[in-house]
């Protein structure tokens, strides 16, 4: 199915895909995959080479772009931009406990374990054979669609024609209680630096704690606010402008009334706002599975944490955020991760996931790959993306301190210009 449509100073098409649920099925069950196709108005008419772009998460949709702006205005002056849709997310056949609801734990666990990068991309390579007949494309993937940039050059490097990755390229080799290990100390590093920025900010955290421990706080969505749960807003101070936006909300979470101390209602809304685990559940389900190669996680996050005990608070000791890690509590306290829980924990169990790289065939690829890595990185070890730039034939990089992890959302053109001109030889590495 196509449909056309104009946005801002962009024309754009809409695509729907049906394809197997499992690949190596193709008469079994299908799926519904979705993709915006981006081009601008003076190339409306030509045939230029598309870049697909790979969203971070896992779990969920493309960017809806609203202007010519960023990274999107750069890649159009060359370019049909292709936003996909992964699997499960947008308007890719959705998950979430509605959409899973015919099925028991065991099958949603099964249904689940399809979602992973190896299934997102087949998908891609069965849209570039429908969309272009066959014709090479370029890929740019963010965060955990680096992930699927390298999974793309490991499975179909046929099929592409250049590759770009920022922030996201992931150790080919390492379990994921080695990754957690380096990105627990990330953590740590990023909350010396948030309470070193806001001097009150320790004081305001700490009032808040042990305000919600002595009083039973619901944030907008109805769960019951824990100080686990308080800890999740880490996930923001690693990004750009997320410091400001936390801090801020904690500078107004308590107000005093006439019947004292009261929690913000404009709190208790914006809260939910800056956690996705409610609205994207494939994130808190498959996280950890993007580290699994024939070996199962275990819940590592939660396992790791464990020998971290400054995250374990109490009223004694400093408040610490945590980051992007999922813990089995998330299954207890999210309503809509609730329905899951079982399923969530069979995944977390599974030993049987396939390999994702293949080191050898890393060492002799041929597609022109430019990455930007960014050294202050919360959520993506430099150490192991600088190691796996060294068994990744063809790969330059940018490493940099300039951006944080989303540095793409916040100055993408000059990041994707700079990073094709790194690909094609016109500035030095």
């Amino acid at each position: 199915m196509i449909n056309s449509q104009t946005l801002s100073g962009i024309q754009a098409i809409k695509h729907t895909f049906v394809l197997p649920l499992d690949h190596a099925l193709p008469q079994g069950e299908k799926i519904t995959v979705f993709a915006r196709e981006l081009v601008s108005p003076e190339n409306a008419n030509n045939e230029l080479p598309y870049l697909v772009f790979f969203q971070g998460g896992p779990g969920f949709g493309a960017v809806r772009p609203a202007a010519n702006s960023g990274w999107i205005k750069r890649a159009l002056r060359e370019f049909r931009v292709l936003l996909l849709d992964q699997r499960g997310t947008g308007l890719s056949s959705p998950i979430n406990y509605v959409s899973l609801s015919h099925l028991d734990s065991a099958q949603q666990a099964e249904y689940l374990s399809h979602f992973r990068a190896d299934s997102i991309i087949k998908d891609a390579e069965a849209i570039r054979q429908q969309l272009t007949g066959g014709r090479k494309w370029s890929i740019l993937g963010q965060s955990f669609g680096g992930f699927c940039v390298l999974k793309y050059l490991n499975d179909a490097p046929q099929g592409l024609q250049e590759a770009y990755i920022t922030g996201g390229i992931p150790s080919l080799t390492r379990p994921a209680d080695e990754v957690y290990q380096a990105t627990y100390k990330r953590v740590l590093a990023k909350n010396q630096d948030f309470f070193s920025r806001f001097s009150d900010a320790q004081q305001l955290v700490k009032q808040l704690a042990r305000y919600i421990r002595e009083n039973e706080v619901r944030i907008a969505t109805g769960e019951r606010l824990t100080v686990e749960m308080l800890q999740l807003l880490g996930i923001n101070i690693g990004m750009e402008q997320g410091p400001e936006s936390v801090y801020y909300l904690l500078e107004q979470a308590l107000v005093e009334t006439e019947q004292g101390t009261q929690i913000n209602p404009l709190f208790l809304g914006h809260f939910c706002q800056l956690l996705d685990f409610n609205t994207n559940p494939i994130f808190a389900l498959l996280h950890e599975s993007i580290y699994c190669q024939q070996n199962g996680s275990q819940w590592a996050a939660q396992r790791v944490r464990n020998q971290y005990d400054e995250f374990n608070y109490d009223e004694h000791k400093p408040f610490l955020f945590t980051g992007e890690m999922v813990y089995p509590w998330f299954f207890d306290q999210f309503t809509n991760l609730k329905p899951l829980k079982h399923a969530a924990h069979l995944i977390a169990e599974n030993t049987d996931w396939p390999m994702l790289y293949d080191v050898n065939k890393l060492n002799k690829n041929q597609v022109p790959v430019a990455a930007a890595i960014y050294s202050e990185d919360m959520f993506v070890e430099m150490r192991y993306s600088l190691e796996t730039a060294t068994q990744v034939n063809n790969l330059k990089y940018w490493l940099t301190s300039e951006y944080e992890h989303n540095g793409i959302r916040m100055d993408g053109e000059h990041i994707l210009d700079k990073l094709i001109a790194l690909n094609r030889g016109e500035i030095l590495r």
